[in-house]
């Protein structure tokens, strides 16, 4: 599983021109799932997120996590997130999970984040919706996480 963690001012996204979430200041998280992906994926991956210090201090330093602000949490599905390039110009989409499998991933995934933030912390957007995302990145900072390459 991968996630593409942007820290934002703000956030929210769109469904056919309806606002489906909204936040201020937290973390906007994009999450790609293989068809390999495991609850031991899902659990490493939602500490971790939880507990990157990328939030500034009253110093100006990134020292503080997301808890720790009070911050909220949207979650969004992008299959495109496994994309391959290796050949020619179209991307291939072979490493990303069906949606028979994703589904039930994304829903623990979500889950998952309620458990440690708390229900009223973690909004989404739509699986396998024509979304539109709408995003302030704060300073701006992005951080990659791979389940598959934990550096």
């Amino acid at each position: 599983m991968r996630l593409v963690i942007q820290r934002v001012s703000s956030a929210s996204v769109e469904v056919e021109e309806f606002l489906v979430a909204e936040i201020e200041t937290g973390l906007l998280v994009l999450a790609g799932i293989e068809e390999s992906d495991t609850a031991e994926d899902i659990d490493w991956l939602v500490k971790k997120t939880c507990q990157l210090r990328i939030f500034n201090d009253p110093e100006d330093v990134m020292n503080l996590d997301i808890q720790e602000i009070g911050g909220k949490i949207i979650v969004v599905s992008q299959f495109t997130l496994h994309a391959s390039t290796r050949k020619g110009n179209r991307p291939s989409y072979i490493r990303a999970a069906r949606p028979e499998t994703a589904i039930p991933l994304y829903e623990q995934l979500i889950d998952e984040f309620k458990k440690v933030l708390g229900n009223k912390k973690i909004e989404t957007g739509i699986f396998g919706a024509d979304m539109q995302v709408y995003l302030v990145n704060d300073g701006p900072v992005t951080i990659i996480l791979d389940s598959k390459n934990k550096e």
